[in-house]
């Protein structure tokens, strides 16, 4: 049995929110990206009701394939 183990470059807890601020930026206005910057960093919200509502139809295994679709792509 010959496993090929991949390693992937981590990105920094910096690095990603940078990347999402852009992400935002891009795609909201900026007040709009604004105002949810300020309110996720107050903490405003609950976190685990956003994430049952954004994850109610995922498993392990669909999110499991989203990612390798996504880095698929990225490597393009």
């Amino acid at each position: 049995m010959n496993k090929r183990i991949k390693f992937t470059h981590v990105l920094s807890e910096r690095q990603i929110v940078l990347e999402a601020a852009q992400i935002l930026i891009q795609h909201m206005s900026p007040s709009k990206a604004t105002r949810f910057w300020a309110s996720w960093q107050v903490g405003e919200g609950d976190y685990l009701a956003v994430r049952e509502q954004l994850f109610q139809k995922e498993t392990v295994t669909s999110l499991y394939e989203q990612i390798k679709k996504f880095q698929k792509k990225q490597k393009k």
